[in-house]
C-alpha cells in the first residue's frame, strides 16, 4: 500500500507515524512545497509549542471550537487530549500544565516536538519529500491513497484544486489595531482580567489583555477574533470594541470607587487603582474621565457624575477597531474543506474515495490555547485508523 501526505506540518507528521506504525509495510511519502518541514510548530507557542490543553475548564466544546465543535467532541471519543499526552510522553516526550491549563513539553523548547517528529520519520523509514509542490490530484498517480493535511490557505483559490465544497476561509485568532496614541503609549500593559465584546452583537470573551503598540491582543483578544472572525470579516475589520477591564458588573465598579473615596480620600485619583488594575492603566483610565484636573483631584474630591464615568471606564471602555495586527501574525484561519464533504467518522471525502482531510484544512478551528493542535492530533489519528495491514 502506498500512501501520500500532501504537507509537512504537524497534522502530516502525526498522521504518517501512526499510519506507519500501524501499517509497517505501507509506503508512507511526506511531501512539503517549503524546503523545511514543520516550521510552525517551531514557532507556535513563542518557541515552546503549546502542544495541547487539558480541557479541565472547558464545559462546552463550542466555547473553545466556535466551528466544528461537533465533529470535535465524536472524534474525541477515539482520542483525545489525555491519549495525546499519552502519546507524546510514551515517546519520550514529558509534558507539563501550566495554571492556565495550556499544555506544553517540559523543556519549555518546540524542538523537542519538532525533533520527535523527525526521528519517529526516520526510524520508521517514512520518506520526507522538501520542496515538492502539489496543486492537483491527477498528478499523483500510483498511491492508493492521499491525506490532505495542508493546513489553512488564506484564499479560495488556494483550495480549489482538492474538488471539495469549500467554505469561504478567513483569518481568525489575529490582534486588533486601535487607532489612539495614548493607548499605545501603555503598550505591554496586561489586564489579568478582562471581558472584551462587541457591542450589538452576543460575541465576547474573558482572559488577559495585553497593549501594545499598535493597539490590543493577549488570550481574550484573540478569544474574541476567534469568535467574531465572520462578523469582522464582513466588517471589514471595523468595528465598536467595549473593554470591561476588570471584568466587573456595574455594582462591583460602584463599590470599587466608593470604597477609594472613603480610604483614599485624600489620594490623588491616578495614583492609587481600585480593583488591582496596573497602576499605568488606571491613571490612563482616570485622565480619560477628568481630563487636566485628574493630575490635581483626590479622591475625595469626586462628584456624583465624575463617579458614575470612572464606573463605566472601567466596565464600559469603548474603543474602535481599526483592522488587524498590522503584521502577518495569524497562524490559524477559519474555514476549509466543509465538513459535510466529509464522512465524520473517517474523514474521508465522500465524493473521492481514498481522499481523506485532516487538520487545519477543514473547517475546523479553535481559540488560542492549545486547542488547535489537538484538531491535528485528532484528526490525523482518526484518519491512519483507517489503515490496516
Amino acid at each position: 500500500m502506498r500512501v501520500a501526505i500532501i504537507g509537512g506540518g504537524a497534522a502530516g507528521f502525526f498522521l504518517a507515524i501512526n499510519l506507519k506504525e500501524r501499517c509497517p509495510q505501507a509506503e508512507v511519502t511526506i511531501m512539503e512545497r517549503a524546503q523545511r518541514v514543520l516550521r510552525k510548530v517551531e514557532l507556535s507557542g513563542g518557541g515552546r509549542c503549546n502542544v495541547t490543553n487539558t480541557f479541565e475548564d472547558v464545559n462546552d466544546l463550542k466555547a473553545v471550537y466556535p466551528r466544528g465543535h461537533r465533529l470535535m467532541k465524536r472524534l474525541f471519543g477515539r482520542f483525545d487530549q489525555r491519549q495525546a499526552w499519552q502519546w507524546f510522553e510514551q515517546r519520550g516526550v514529558p509534558l507539563v500544565a501550566q495554571a492556565d491549563h495550556c499544555v506544553f513539553p517540559r523543556s519549555q523548547d518546540a524542538r523537542t516536538i519538532s525533533g520527535l517528529f523527525l526521528s519517529e520519520a526516520r526510524r520508521l523509514g517514512i520518506d520526507v519529500r522538501t520542496g515538492s509542490t502539489v496543486s492537483s490530484l491527477s498528478g499523483l498517480t500510483g498511491y492508493d491513497a492521499i491525506c490532505v493535511t495542508t493546513g489553512g490557505q488564506p484564499r479560495r483559490d488556494g483550495l480549489l484544486w482538492l474538488q471539495q465544497d469549500i467554505v469561504e476561509p478567513v483569518p481568525s485568532l489575529f490582534t486588533f489595531s486601535i487607532a489612539d496614541e495614548q493607548l499605545h503609549a501603555l503598550m505591554g500593559t496586561v489586564a489579568e482580567r478582562a471581558t472584551v465584546l462587541i457591542p450589538g452583537t452576543k460575541l465576547r470573551a474573558d482572559g488577559p489583555l495585553l497593549i501594545t503598540h499598535w493597539g490590543m491582543s493577549g488570550p481574550a483578544i484573540l478569544r474574541l477574533s476567534s469568535y467574531a472572525t465572520r462578523h469582522l470579516a464582513e466588517a471589514a475589520y471595523q468595528s465598536p470594541l467595549m473593554v470591561n477591564w476588570a471584568s466587573a458588573t456595574e455594582g462591583e465598579a460602584a463599590e470599587a470607587i466608593a470604597t477609594m473615596m472613603r480610604t483614599c480620600a485624600h489620594r490623588l485619583v491616578p495614583t492609587v487603582a481600585p480593583l488591582a488594575l496596573p497602576q499605568r492603566l488606571w491613571a490612563y483610565l482616570a485622565a480619560k474621565v477628568l481630563g487636566q484636573r485628574a493630575a490635581q483631584a483626590p479622591w475625595g474630591s469626586l462628584n456624583t457624575k465624575e463617579q458614575r464615568r470612572l464606573v463605566s471606564a472601567i466596565m464600559a471602555d469603548e474603543y474602535r477597531i481599526s483592522g488587524r495586527a498590522p503584521h502577518r501574525d495569524e497562524f490559524v484561519t477559519c474555514g476549509g474543506v466543509a465538513l459535510s464533504a466529509v464522512n465524520p467518522n473517517t474523514l474521508e471525502s465522500r465524493t473521492r474515495p481514498g481522499l481523506f482531510f485532516a487538520g487545519e484544512v477543514l473547517d475546523i478551528d479553535g481559540v488560542t490555547g492549545g486547542f488547535n493542535f489537538q484538531v491535528a492530533w485528532t484528526t490525523a489519528f482518526t484518519v491512519a485508523a483507517n489503515f490496516h495491514d
